[in-house]
């Protein structure tokens, strides 16, 4: 390499700047520039929450080590084609100079004017012996962005351990937990727990809770959303389930296909409801954009036609087999286009920082992909940002939503139950997503969607649950939808606990004015207040991550009277003034 081709990195050369003085990065990124050049390691895994600044800090030490001669070229390999120019753009602005293209391969004459190649992992597994002499050849610095890809596929791990073998230094990034697998991830280091596990470990991390804390990502709100379902099985039978009730995995997979069906009325309410949302965001970012993240094309393309209907407006559609898709990325990126519809490829690196309002319309329910696509909407312009993320009330996705500030390591070899979960309850939810997946594609081909009408659950936000269900459209969940779009993140907390004040109010108030009808039979009356009872047990289990059951039992230790299903009318009403009286004085809440 020329010393023209980086001179400019370095400050041994007088009369110009060195790249990326320390001023401009955030403080985790100096700390964690000075924790990898006080150890000068040649492996290292920094774990950093989406949005929080990965490339930045990346590309800073490959400029330190190109400038200190420690390397020669860089090889960033990457999970998309779209992200391998993305990552050339970042490289060119602070002076180093990737090729995005086929890594060089018969274009001798220019590959000399680059400082290093992108590729995706998919590249590196075609070609492992041409990617090994290119590391071979030159001291070179290996950047593995989302390295939880390599654990993927074992012949992508099989093909990154050769090709990078012989590199100077490895430098691995992730922004999402792990998956939990018996498959090792290259040139990543594992501490051995008592247990005989083996836990990744990392060399720096910066989560979620810290990025939130130091006003580098957007704090991010869940809009839940459940309602009635009814399908019909490959019998014949017509089944019907509350989206948010618990259930079997086979009946919740249903549902929440149900759900996810463009014909029915559920994904119309919902995406009336985030274009609402978006609406009030753009008083505050009048850039704001939405995103819709699809299971697959044929969706994306009806949820497109839907929020046509709904703003008038034809949104951006972005598919993996549209060869301009990377383009069409960029240009709503830098327009102020409402609304994206995309499929799975949108979840994962992309950075449209305007992104401020999405919904979650895939079935799709690993940890890994529900992290990634929330990363799409926490990337922080100014302070303040709001972020809002609408969710049906799958328990797996609340699951999510509520452990979003935990992080979690790569771990092989966890002891599992009897039943074969993990022993860890994060994980054995995360067990449970995987059930729940297979469940539904088990189904395809022997199902039929008939029914889907939505209803306001809660929002969720910082763990914690506000607001009852409530009627799409009504003035409930008008109050949520309204936020502002610039709040800190104690000013969410606050603005929510005074939504649920103003809801159970009128909640009260419409019960005292209410006339009961002269006649009505009393197995109706008590059908309608356990119903009432019960969601709201369901909504305040949610809120203290307690089973309903527990629930239950704490009201009627409190009130008196026997099991629910032998209560009267009275008895059931007293239990629901006690339980609204617990949301909103949380000091009288049963210990």
């Amino acid at each position: 390499m020329s010393t023209s081709a980086f001179e400019h990195l370095s400050p041994a050369f007088p009369g110009r700047a060195p790249w990326g003085t320390s001023g401009r990065l955030r403080a985790w990124q100096r700390d964690a520039l000075a924790r990898y050049n006080e150890a000068s390691p040649r492996d290292f895994l920094a774990v950093a929450t989406p949005g929080a600044g990965k490339t930045t800090f990346a590309l800073r030490v490959a400029a330190e080590l190109l400038g200190a001669r420690i390397v020669q070229r860089v090889i960033v390999v990457c999970p998309t084609e779209h992200l391998k120019t993305q990552w050339a753009q970042a490289a060119a602005k602070v002076g180093i100079q990737l090729d995005p293209g086929l890594g060089g391969a018969g274009r001798k004459g220019r590959s000399r004017q680059y400082d290093g190649v992108a590729v995706t992992y998919a590249g590196v597994a075609a070609r492992v012996f041409h990617y090994r002499a290119r590391t071979e050849n030159f001291k070179t610095l290996v950047i593995l962005d989302e390295i939880h890809h390599a654990g993927d596929s074992l012949s992508w791990g099989d093909a990154i351990a050769e090709a990078f073998e012989p590199a100077t230094r490895r430098l691995a990034l992730t922004g999402t937990p792990f998956r939990s697998d018996d498959s090792p991830i290259p040139f990543v280091r594992y501490d051995r727990f008592d247990d005989g596990s083996l836990h990744s470990h990392a060399d720096y991390t910066y989560g979620y809770a810290e990025a939130l804390r130091d006003q580098v990502v957007r704090p991010v709100i869940f809009m839940a959303y459940g309602g009635q379902m009814r399908w019909r099985t490959r019998m014949g039978d017509e089944i019907e389930a509350d989206l948010a009730a618990p259930a079997t995995k086979d009946v919740t997979a249903s549902a929440w296909r149900t759900a996810l069906d463009p014909k029915g009325e559920w994904m119309g309410s919902v995406l009336r409801a985030a274009d609402t949302r978006l609406s009030q965001v753009r008083t505050h970012m009048p850039d704001a954009g939405g995103l819709v993240i699809a299971s697959d094309q044929e969706l994306a393309r009806a949820y497109q036609r839907i929020l046509h209907q709904v703003t008038g407006e034809l949104p951006a559609l972005v598919v993996s087999d549209d060869a301009n898709a990377g383009r069409r990325i960029a240009e709503f990126s830098e327009s102020d286009e409402r609304w994206m519809v995309a499929v799975r490829m949108v979840s994962e690196g992309v950075d449209v920082p305007r992104l401020a309002v999405g919904v979650y319309a895939t079935n799709t329910s690993t940890p890994l992909f529900f992290a990634q696509a929330v990363g799409r909407f926490v990337r922080t312009r100014r302070k303040g940002e709001l972020a809002t993320v609408f969710l049906p009330t799958v328990p797996i996705l609340l699951a999510h939503a509520a452990l979003l500030e935990r992080e979690r390591d790569h771990v092989i070899g966890r002891p599992r139950n009897d039943e074969g979960d993990l022993w860890a309850p994060e994980e054995a939810l995360l067990a449970a997503a995987n059930r729940a997946e297979q469940a539904s594609d088990d189904l395809l081909g022997s199902f039929e969607a008939l029914e889907a009408h939505a209803n306001f659950d809660h929002v969720l936000f910082d763990s914690q649950a506000y607001g009852l269900p409530a009627d799409a459209t009504s003035q409930d969940e008008a109050d949520y939808l309204g936020l502002p779009g610039l709040l800190e993140p104690d000013q969410v907390s606050a603005l929510l606990r005074e939504r649920q004040r103003r809801q159970m109010r009128r909640h009260e108030k419409a019960d005292r004015k209410a006339k009961v009808p002269q006649q009505v039979s009393l197995h109706k009356a008590l059908e309608a207040s356990r119903k009432e009872l019960n969601s709201l047990v369901s909504q305040y289990a949610r809120t203290v991550g307690v089973p309903h059951s527990h629930v239950h039992a704490a009201l009627r230790r409190h009130c008196g009277g026997p099991r629910l299903a032998q209560c009267t009318t009275e008895q059931v009403a007293e239990r629901t003034s006690t339980l609204r009286e617990w949301f909103l004085h949380p000091e009288l809440r049963p210990r």
